[in-house]
Formats: C-alpha cells, structure tokens, sequence
C-alpha cells in the first residue's frame, strides 16, 4: 500500500500502481471528469500515469496553470495530427505550451500553409477530438525511437533525439499521430471542445538563423465553446486597451529608432503622470523611515562581479564600456542593489542604527532581444522604484509586513484589487543556479512564509522563481480582462551582504551581518504605467491623470472668459487646458472625448454671465452647469 498525501494534509492509503485519475474517482466522479492531469511529487504527470511510490498528489484542472499547460500541449498534438491528414509528408519540430494557447513548429515540405488554411485545420482538429482517443504513453529505447523517426523522414526529431540517453525517451500517440514526448497529456481528445488557429509565421529550427526556416502555427483550445467566445471577445477589448495605441493617441510616449528599439522617451503628458505616481510614493516612504539617494547609471565592471550580476546578467546586459584607460572596464547598471550596499558600507553602523531604509528610483539596463521588446511592458532601460532595507535578523520580520503595507496601499491607490502574492522559492533540485548557503536560504524562505501567513495574503508557491540570490515574494494583478501580470517585488536576501562583507555591531559589541530586503511596489515605472493604462483603458484615476478637464469656449468670444476659469482652477491644483481651436462645439465635444479627458467644462454666453461651467463627464454627458466656486468643491470632493 501507498500513502498519498493530499494538498488539504489528508492522507488516502491506496494499492501501489493506483493512478491519479483512480483516485479523484475514489472522491467524486464529477472531480474525475474534470481532471486534466495531476502533479505528483512537484512533477507533472498524466493523470492515469500508475504511481509507484508514497507521494504527495494535486488533481489539475482548467482552474489551474498546469492543467491549461498540459491541455494546450495536448492541442498542439491534435493539431499536428490534423496537420499530418491533410498535408503528407508534413514533419514536426517542437510544440509546446505557451502562456495563452499553443504552437508548433512544422516543415511543410514545399507545401504551403497560410491562415486561409485555417478554417480546414480547425473542422480536421475538432473530428478528431470528437473521436475521443486517449493519449497513450509509452517507453522506447533510444535505438527504436531513432529507428521510427528515420522511418519516418524526420530529420528534426533525430535531432532531438539526440540529445536524449535511453531511459529518458517516451513517446505519446493518439488515434493515428504518434510523436516524441516527455509529455504529460490529458487523457483524451474529447476533452477539447473548442479550437481557435490565431497566428501563422516564421521561426528558425533551434532559434538559429542559418538553418531551416520553419512554420510556425499558434492557436488556442478551451474545454467549453462559450470559454472560446470570451477570450476572443477580449482580445478584442485587449486590442482598444492596448497601451502602446493608447500611449500614442494620449501622447504619454514614444520611441525612436534613432534613440534606439527598447528605450522609451516620455512625452509632457506622461511625464507628469510618472511624476505624480514617483511623487505619491516619495511621500510615503519619508513617513515610514525612507532616506532617498541617488546613484550612477553605471559602474564598474568589479562592482557587478562582486555581486554576482555580472555572472547573471552579463550575457544579457549591454557590454562592457571601455575607457581611456587600459583594462578599465564600466557596465550600465543591471540592477540599484550594488550601489545600495556600497551606500551601507562606506561608514560604520550600530544595531542601534538599524533598519536603514535606503531608496531611489533608479534606471537600469538590460538588453532584451529585439523579438522580446513589447512597448513599455518589455524595454532595455527602466527605471525601478527600489529600496533596500539592511536590518537584523531579527527585525526581517516586521520590516517585511511594513513593505506589504506599503505595496497592498499602492495597489488599492490604484484600483488593482484583484490579486495573489506568488512566493517565488529557490529549486531545490537545482541549486547551482543560486548562491548562498542553504543555511541562509531556509531563513530567508522561512521568513517570507511567515510573514505572508501573518499578514493574511492569498498566496501560491512557485519553486524555481526565486532571484538567485534570495527567495521573493511577487504580487501577481489581474486587470480588468483578467490577465495576470507581475508588479511589486520583495526580496529577502543573506547573501549579498556576504558579497560586500556587509557589517554592524551588535549590542554584544561584535560584527554581525545585515539582512538585506529588496523592493518595489511598483516594480518598474515603464511597466507599472503599461499596465495601468490597459487596466483603466486609459481613463486614469482623477488624481493621476495629466489633464482633468477641457475648457471648451463655445466661439473666439469667450476664450477670455475661459483663461480667467483656467486660472482659478489652476489656483486649486486643478489641471486643464484651453481647447481654442476655430471648430464646432460639437467637434471639440467629440474630439476631447477620444482624448478621455474626465471632465468637459463648456463656457458661452451664459455661463460668463454667471461665472459658471457646463459639465459634462466624459462618456457619460451632461451634468448641468456649476458655478465655478461650486465646481471647485465638488471636484475636490471627488479625489
């Protein structure tokens, strides 16, 4: 008998060679129908794969991340088998998973595939599913599976297989496809109910651009015909949200190739709100202990090396810039920390001086791939809203539960109030990509744990997402569509003091070392402020948006008039601009609406008269006329 532990701490007692699908039919059939495939031990596994040994076991399904993984890299195999009915001879490369949807990568062989094709591949790919094969996993040693795929003509999986020792090689077929898998798989076609093909392009086997150029077709599945309905109704809400179009259209931003691909140069408009936002947050940092700086866009090489971002970042970093002199050599900074540590440790420190809480909106650099740039969300130079909090052991606890104070009151400031804290901990089956001692690392995990519990956060774990040089704890947003993005940050970390032989005295009078908290409620300015302007489809909160109102005259007549209401308003931190242009009433209306200014204040004949404003809100008419003093007060009344 095998002791199977469930995520409630349950154990079940169940006859070795039982799978994962016999139990979740052991707790309810209605369970087992929706169980795509299961984690056992950590590890992904099909969900009618027999278990061998005592294990930990959670049931996956749509509602988790592993379970959508595993049915979309069972669509990319249902697609393959589609594609491998109509065009003979077709061979496949890789086809994974994706964060929405699927590809694969095919060599069409002469033939031709376009997204006029598109409409065959997904009527073949639902027949198929309709057939409800099971997706079959099977052991072969290397010598047979190199023996298949040779049969076949597959030039691409030989390669692949390779790399591969016997022992390690499985395959998975499905009604009549059969292909090189690690799998896992859900357990039958039927459960694929609806196929939506999105995107065909090109893509180079291995990512390298000297050898074949393959096709590359995306799509996406769903277990129910109405989830297909909902997604592709928002990507078209997704695409009027974009804030690369709204960026534009609000003049917040822009690039130039001449300036270079990644780095964005903000406009007057997005300029004040970046300010505004930087500004709100300066302000409550200096009342919780905050001491701003400021440090270099740069240093040397050395510096980096000393606190393993070199190493880390190097290869994805812009290089070296050398010097005059010989073997002088400066990076443009990957991350604020080692400055921050070098800030801490150029004069003595007390136990009694801690927390030291140092902060700085820095800008770093890291040069991303031209294909992996993404408006403001994906750049090479961004500027984080960082800290560093150098503390005891002993205050890590509640100088964490302060920064979750301090991010959860950002959120909310900004109507992001759907989310979960993902702790983000080192692989423990890999440890050679992190440094530190494991010493270190169970007091840094322990005491993000701990901390997460007490302050009450909905949080999941993700082993294997930890910085390599401590455990973190992420906040994972849902915005308005329900995507999920990551934005604040924080970190703790035993080790980089150690790099920089970090010190202060202790009461007992000896060298103790610090304990380093790393973060950034924001996370990065650029990406934040991408974020929310898709979150609020560009309609900014009242406080933060670079023009509150529009002065509307009605003719040339009365622009005086409306200089001496900008004026007044101005008086009250009110922001806003004159709309003088020679056009209709009703044009300037239009036009200042597609420019989502919040409020539209119409002057006329009248309204000189009685030193009011029309108001209308935008998207939402006529609010009636307000004498200017009213209109002060009750605009007040609504930040």
């Amino acid at each position: 008998m095998l002791n199977i532990t469930l995520p409630d701490g349950s154990v079940r007692q169940v006859e070795k060679g039982t799978s994962a699908m016999d139990i979740a039919k052991s707790i309810s059939e209605g369970l087992a129908r929706n169980v795509l495939s299961a984690k056992v031990n950590g590890e992904v596994w099909d969900a009618d794969r027999p278990i061998h040994e005592d294990a930990t076991l959670q049931l996956l399904t749509w509602n988790d991340k592993d379970g959508k993984a595993t049915f979309w890299h069972s669509s990319a195999h249902l697609m393959a088998e589609a594609l491998e009915a109509i065009y003979p001879g077709v061979k496949f490369a890789i086809g994974p998973a994706i964060e929405n949807g699927f590809y694969y990568d095919i060599d069409p062989g002469g033939q031709q595939i376009s997204s006029d094709d598109f409409k065959k591949i997904e009527e073949k790919m639902l027949e198929l599913a309709r057939q409800k094969n099971r997706y079959q996993r099977k052991e072969v040693s290397k010598a047979d599976a190199v023996k298949y795929f040779t049969e076949k003509g597959d030039e691409y999986k030989l390669e692949l297989i390779e790399g591969l020792e016997d022992g390690q090689i499985t395959f998975y077929t499905q009604g009549n496809f059969t292909d090189l898998c690690r799998g896992p798989h859900i357990p039958d076609t039927g459960k694929i109910k609806a196929v939506k093909l999105m995107n065909v392009a090109g893509a180079y086997w291995r990512g390298d651009e000297n050898r074949q150029q393959l096709t590359r077709i995306y799509g996406v599945s769903f277990p129910k015909n109405k989830e297909l309905t909902a997604y592709l109704h928002m990507l078209e809400e997704a695409k009027k949200r974009d804030h690369r179009k709204l960026g534009a259209e609000l003049e917040l931003f822009m690039f130039s190739e001449k300036v270079g691909a990644g780095l964005p140069i903000w406009l007057p408009k997005g300029t004040a709100l970046r300010s505004r936002l930087e500004d709100f947050l300066k302000k409550e940092q200096i009342k919780r202990g905050y001491q701003p700086v400021i440090t270099p866009h740069l240093g040397k090489k050395d510096l980096y090396v000393t606190s393993g971002h070199y190493a880390k970042y190097g290869e994805d970093s812009f290089q070296p810039i050398h010097t005059p002199r010989e073997g002088e050599e400066f990076l443009l900074k990957p991350m604020n920390c080692p400055h921050h540590c070098e800030i801490f440790g150029h004069k003595p420190h007390s136990y009694r001086d801690l927390p030291i809480r140092i902060a700085e909106f820095g800008t770093v650099y890291r040069y991303e791939q031209s294909g992996e740039l993404h408006g403001l969300t994906r750049v090479r130079g961004f500027t984080q809203d960082d800290a560093h909090i150098f503390c005891t052991p002993d205050q890590v606890k509640e100088e964490f539960l302060s920064v979750l104070d301090l991010t959860r009151l950002v959120l909310k400031k900004l109507g992001f109030d759907d989310y979960t804290a993902q702790i983000s901990l080192r692989d423990p089956d890999n440890k050679d990509k992190y440094i530190g001692s494991d010493e270190n690392w169970e007091k840094a995990e322990n005491a993000i744990v701990e901390a997460a519990a007490e302050a009450g956060l909905e949080t999941t774990t993700a082993l294997g997402e930890a910085a390599f040089y401590g455990p973190k704890l992420d906040f994972m947003i849902k915005d308005a569509l329900g995507r999920q993005w990551q934005l604040g940050t924080i970190q703790v970390d035993y080790n980089l003091p150690e790099r920089f032989e970090l010190e202060y005295i202790g009461a007992d009078n000896a060298p103790h070392r610090p304990v380093m908290i790393h973060r950034a409620p924001f996370g990065s300015m650029e990406r934040f402020i991408g974020v929310l302007t898709e979150h609020c489809a560009g309609k900014f909160p009242l406080w933060l948006t670079p023009d509150q109102y529009v002065l509307l005259p009605i003719s040339d007549k009365y622009i005086g008039y409306a200089k001496k209401v900008q004026a007044e308003l101005a008086a009250h931190d009110i922001r806003g601009f004159i709309d003088d242009r020679t056009e209709s009433i009703g044009r300037k209306i239009r036009d200042n609406e597609l420019k989502k200014i919040p409020y539209l204040l119409i002057v006329g004949e009248k309204e000189q008269a009685a030193n009011s404003v029309g108001v209308r809100r935008q998207g939402e008419g006529d609010l009636g006329a307000k004498g200017v003093g009213e209109f002060v007060e009750w605009f007040k009344g609504l930040l």
